[in-house]
């Protein structure tokens, strides 16, 4: 296969391997129910372990998204694949809590050292005509990783034990044949380049970290929603409405699958109607429907609004991935490390906060936290600039 033509090719393997990514970091809640059944923990030091694998990512992402910049290396997409995997893989087979830790360190860094370099294939292989499509493919191959690994999870461990955790290893064994076979022979990343005169083009561009701070907080705020909404909403429902675990299970299904098709479209959307509307867009939608369902007391529309969530979480997901890499063109591994970074970790992270809030006034008023939060994003969708 010639250069010229795997560069069309390339979106759709990084997605894989975004896939293999956040489909390992789904499995990790899924596991923890059967750790605490055969360790006995507590809720407290079960959640540690998330808490961990969500630091290392957020620390270290950013770090690798600098090398990215600095060292074309295709093939550590997959090492990280093959270290994300191993890693949880591996937690079947470890009875010590020091040894899961390391455990989800080991996978914390993988993911780490997957989407900048993900990331920055897919916008280096892009046309500028379909920038947010490409970026929409590579997006929603995370969203759907996210939306199968605790399913695959929770029903290999349930069939064979903890130690069906090594079933975590087949989505990244296959990814790392496709890579091997798709780069045979591959000499570097520039070979690939769309545009000969892309280096020296991007040396003239300054970076404008101004606007990528102001993107920063809206990530930021858009990131605890996101996890909020995925932490809690089970919950919510099961309290609120009085619902089984089952009708709850497909509540959050609906909003991950809505949300990874989202994602996609925006990305279409973006390219089409151009990135700061596909975010002020997004943004009022979110507002929309977190509000709406934080007073919602009608089970029917709660499920409407679950809808509409997914949408405004995510439909402008690959418009602020892509704005980001355009605010810092020089640097376009670090913007991809630090927004992908922030769009995953720092909600996982912040999440015990609403869970404290939860605790003491209910999970209505969660929502109702989540609902302020989202005044934030479309604040800070008006003020970005479109490039």
């Amino acid at each position: 296969m010639q250069n010229q033509n795997k560069r069309q090719y390339v979106k759709y393997i990084m997605s894989l391997g975004h896939f293999c990514a956040d489909f390992t970091q789904g499995t990790l809640a899924a596991v923890l129910p059967f750790l605490i059944a055969a360790y006995h923990y507590n809720y407290a030091t079960a959640a540690s372990l998330v808490m961990v694998s969500n630091l290392i990512g957020s620390v270290i992402q950013p770090v690798f998204g600098v090398l990215a910049d600095k060292v074309d290396k295709p093939h550590l997409l997959t090492l990280g694949v093959l270290m994300a995997a191993g890693g949880m893989a591996s937690v079947g087979f470890i009875p010590s809590f020091a040894g899961l830790c390391i455990a989800v360190i080991v996978t914390g860094i993988g993911v780490a050292m997957i989407h900048p370099q993900g990331a920055r294939m897919v916008n280096r292989m892009a046309d500028e005509s379909n920038m947010g499509m490409s970026m929409g493919v590579f997006s929603f191959g995370g969203n759907v990783g996210f939306t199968f690994g605790p399913i695959c999870a929770a029903a290999a461990v349930t069939m064979l034990g903890l130690k069906g955790s090594l079933t975590f290893l087949i989505p990244a064994l296959i990814f790392t044949i496709i890579m091997c076979l798709f780069y045979k022979g591959y000499e570097g990343e520039q070979q690939m380049a769309p545009q000969e005169a892309e280096a020296s083009a991007k040396a003239g561009q300054k970076d404008r970290w101004g606007a990528f701070i102001k993107m920063g907080v809206l990530i930021t705020a858009r990131s605890i929603i996101f996890s909020g909404i995925s932490t809690f909403l089970i919950l919510f429902a099961i309290d609120a409405f009085d619902i089984s675990k089952p009708a709850g299970s497909a509540l959050l299904s609906t909003y991950y699958g809505v949300a990874a098709l989202s994602s996609l479209a925006g990305g279409k959307l973006a390219d089409v109607t151009g990135y700061k509307k596909t975010l002020v867009l997004a943004s009022v939608i979110l507002v929309a429907g977190t509000v709406a369902f934080a007073f919602t007391h009608s089970l029917a529309l709660a499920v409407v609004l679950t809808v509409v969530m997914g949408v405004g979480s995510s439909l402008g997901y690959s418009a602020m991935v892509t704005l980001g890499q355009l605010y810092l063109p020089n640097h376009v591994g670090l913007a991809s490390g630090v927004t992908l970074g922030l769009s995953v970790s720092i909600g996982g992270i912040l999440a015990p906060v609403l869970g404290m809030i939860g605790d003491m006034h209910g999970l209505r008023m969660v929502f109702y936290v989540m609902a302020a939060l989202s005044v934030i994003p479309l604040l800070m969708s008006f003020v970005v600039p479109e490039r």
